[in-house]
């Protein structure tokens, strides 16, 4: 069954063209998912297709209405009962991979995009059930924050990727950053692939590109060595290159 995302959207062309591109495009004409842009401003009901309106209490910028958001969402309701909706601020939770792994079991999710300084919090009372942020930085609209996380979530369907084996090694699926990677030729502006990755055997390649893995978040992400999950062997590891861990 295909994974069903739904966006509500005031650029639904935004959110359609940019996934119909590359692995993600391919996915979506084999039927792995499923995206439905919707159009809050189809759901307004003043004539000049108006979604905003001055704030309560003064202030710059507009808010975006309650009722547009509100109609779009029931109107998609009716396709997926049962739905998380993701709204998508600064406020939320930061995003991870754990939560696109989470979010990856869901057969259906509903995306809300916000603009302007924001969205009448009523609305967002009533609908949203997980609030998610990219990051501490502000966009021009949750569009682009969305369509992130449905790549994130999309990699991890079953078939997206061809073989599973695509994202078993990449970066944060073990806790991780991932190790360095290297193609053809064997010599670049002087610089030599490791000798050990074109040794065939396989164990110690194995070994080399854990270890990478280990000085690689050390150096650039330490903070996530506080709850990836290492061994005795890693740890050691570690400490023998001069990085002290609590654990």
């Amino acid at each position: 069954m295909a994974k069903e995302y739904y966006v509500l959207t005031l650029f639904p062309e935004m959110v359609d063209q940019t996934l119909s591109y590359s692995i993600l495009g391919r996915a979506r004409k084999e039927d792995l998912i499923r995206v439905f842009p919707v159009n809050i401003r189809d759901y307004t009901q003043n004539k000049q297709k108006h979604v905003d309106d001055y704030p309560y209490g003064g202030g710059a910028g507009m808010v975006m209405q309650a009722q547009p958001i509100y109609d779009a969402y029931c109107a998609v309701r009716k396709n997926c009962p049962q739905a998380r909706v993701v709204y998508m601020t600064p406020q939320g939770r930061p995003f991870t991979q754990s939560i696109a792994e989470e979010l990856a079991k869901e057969e259906q999710l509903v995306f809300l995009c916000g603009h302007y300084e924001g969205i009448d919090e009523r609305v967002i009372e009533q609908i949203v059930t997980d609030e998610i942020s990219l990051g501490d930085f502000v966009l021009t609209g949750g569009e682009l924050a969305a369509i992130t996380i449905i790549d994130a979530v999309s990699r991890l369907v079953p078939g997206v990727l061809g073989k599973e084996e695509s994202f078993a090694d990449e970066s944060f699926s073990e806790g991780l950053l991932e190790y360095p990677q290297y193609t053809r030729p064997p010599v670049f502006l002087g610089k030599e692939v490791p000798e050990v990755l074109l040794s065939g055997h396989h164990a110690n390649v194995s070994r080399w590109r854990r270890e990478q893995s280990l000085l690689r978040t050390a150096k650039k992400r330490p903070e996530l060595l506080e709850t990836a999950p290492l061994s005795e062997k890693d740890i050691a590891f570690l400490r023998e290159h001069g990085f002290d861990l609590k654990q």
